[in-house]
């Protein structure tokens, strides 16, 4: 007996590997990852510097002078959405200059651009909104002729601050299109006589002896686009326009644009062109324009996914 016993329990512990072998393991599925939280604010910044160079002997027979230039952009914005409500902010700076042998500095494009804006929705497509924006430049500008030098502008002078009360149309993520019917504008021109012997009497419509010039009965379209044409590829482009009710007639219209087109090289590299074209008739009765070309590096970041453009 005691001997069936020790073969009975051998028996046993022989075959228990077997059963376990035969056992399947049961591995827990892994639990889904939760998606991120929309943040609260959806922030983004976008910078590019670019610096163009040439550096000639003294004995170069080809022609040309030694000459630098450098050039600096930045947009940044904060936006938030809550339901009904909406709340957007814009920083959009543009600054070029160029230091030539002979002539020595120049300014080349100068932009200081700030808006702010509340809308309410209407339906998917339409807001109302109430925005205040602002428009000036940072460095004093020149009209040249020959080796005299006249200040034609300044920080603030002028400077364009404007309130806008109407509806907003966005149809889609990369374009909207503001209809202010009501939008009062103040001119800020600091001691505008400085700026008589260049622009004449007016320089932008402010009277010298006065620094501002308010025009209340005025209207406001602000269209902006901002779509990626290819994967590298970025079109940015803003159009303001600007009527006094007081001389509504087409020759004393503002018009603005501004256009940026980016394209990407590679991750820190990229080529830039921007262009504005400006009418005014409180500045000229002619259509001002310039235009820059920029390689350099870039950088952006921003804390949210873009929606498919």
């Amino acid at each position: 007996m005691k001997h069936l016993y020790l073969c009975l329990s051998a028996a046993a512990l022989l075959a228990s590997p077997a059963f376990a072998q035969t056992t399947p393991t049961v591995i827990p599925e892994p639990v889904p990852t939760a998606p991120a939280p929309d943040p609260l604010w959806r922030k983004s910044l976008k910078t590019g510097l670019g610096l163009n160079e040439a550096l000639l002997s003294s004995n170069w027979r080809g022609g040309g002078v030694n000459t630098i230039g450098f050039n600096a952009l930045a947009n940044a914005r904060a936006n938030r959405k809550s339901g009904a409500h909406s709340f957007d902010n814009e920083a959009d700076f543009l600054f070029a200059f160029s230091q030539t042998k002979g002539l020595g500095y120049r300014k080349g494009q100068d932009r200081l651009y700030l808006d702010t804006k509340y809308g309410w929705a209407m339906s998917t497509k339409w807001d109302m909104f109430v925005s205040l924006n602002l428009l000036t430049q940072f460095a004093p500008g020149y009209k040249y002729d020959g080796d005299n030098a006249q200040l034609t502008s300044d920080f603030f002078a002028p400077g364009f601050l404007t309130a806008a009360y109407g509806f907003e149309y966005h149809p889609v993520t990369y374009f909207h299109l503001r209809l202010a019917p009501f939008a009062p504008r103040l001119t800020v021109v600091n001691r505008a006589d400085r700026f008589v012997a260049a622009l004449g009497d007016t320089p932008y419509g402010v009277n010298p002896g006065h620094s501002t010039r308010w025009e209340i009965l005025a209207a406001q379209i602000l269209a902006e686009l901002d779509k990626n044409i290819s994967p590298n590829v970025n079109l940015k482009a803003r159009y303001l326009l600007f009527a006094n009710y007081r001389n509504i007639n087409p020759r004393e219209i503002d018009h603005r644009l501004d256009v940026g087109l980016t394209a990407k090289v590679g991750k820190y590299v990229n080529v830039s062109l921007n262009g504005i074209a400006l009418y005014d008739y409180d500045q000229d009765n002619a259509v001002q324009f310039s235009q820059g070309l920029t390689i350099g590096v870039a950088y952006s970041v921003q804390n949210f996914v873009d929606a498919k453009k």
